[in-house]
């Protein structure tokens, strides 16, 4: 059954202020996710400071990384890592309200049961307003709105939108659906770490996907590892 994991990893700095992406590759290692979607991953000067390759090849992965802030020695963005066939289609900025912090989107194209599912991973801006456009823009034809992104698709990441949120609202306007309301159970939320009160980070899926069940994981390594736990998600293919 595939899986697929949003997390958004702060840096791979941990509630007890280390930095270490191996820690996070330990999280998503126990996951063991077909496709990951990555938010607040960064490339830093030094030995280790490539935290999308660390990672990627802890589990033998590739990685697609786009980086929403370069500075050239300093990169900071979104990544989409995976094992399966796959090829980028769009890695490109989100609409920016005023000098916020710019945010972005991957969209991919990963093979998997013989066909190719459409992948999107996002990290979504912290101002009501500036949420609305870019969700308004992945809905749009450049993004799921395109020709090319059919059936079976995803949308998935940190989307700063809870479910009263006007971009949450707007997305439940669309073909898409909100993975955890498929499902029996009350939804389960990812923040913060040491308390998850707040449903934040989101996986949706379109009318081909079924989701089959969903979790978020809350052992002792996840719930140090970043300020957010992990979304895991497994589905079947229509």
């Amino acid at each position: 059954m595939p899986r697929v994991v949003t997390y958004n990893v702060r840096r791979c700095v941990g509630l007890d202020r280390g930095q270490a992406p191996e820690r996070i590759a330990r999280v998503l290692r126990a996951c063991a996710a077909d496709v990951i979607g990555l938010q607040e991953i960064d490339i830093v000067p030094g030995r280790f400071g490539n935290h999308v390759a660390v990672i990627a090849e802890a589990l033998g992965m590739s990685a697609h990384f786009l980086p929403c802030i370069d500075l050239g020695i300093y990169q900071y963005g979104v990544a989409l890592l995976t094992a399966r066939p796959s090829r980028l289609v769009r890695a490109a900025r989100l609409p920016r309200a005023g000098k916020l912090e710019p945010r972005g989107a991957i969209w991919a194209a990963v093979e998997i049961g013989g066909r190719e599912v459409q992948v999107v991973t996002t990290h979504l801006g912290l101002g009501g307003r500036e949420r609305l456009q870019q969700a308004e823009a992945l809905l749009g034809p450049d993004w799921l709105g395109h020709p090319e992104c059919r059936e079976p698709r995803l949308l998935m990441g940190d989307l700063n939108a809870t479910p009263v949120s006007r971009a949450y609202r707007r997305l439940a306007e669309s073909p898409l659906r909100d993975a955890q309301t498929l499902l029996e159970g009350p939804p389960r939320c990812t923040f913060p770490n040491a308390l998850p009160v707040l449903r934040i980070d989101h996986v949706w899926v379109g009318e081909s996907i079924r989701v089959r069940a969903a979790h978020v994981p809350r052992d002792p390594l996840a719930r140090v590892a970043s300020d957010h736990l992990p979304l895991v998600v497994d589905f079947d293919l229509a």
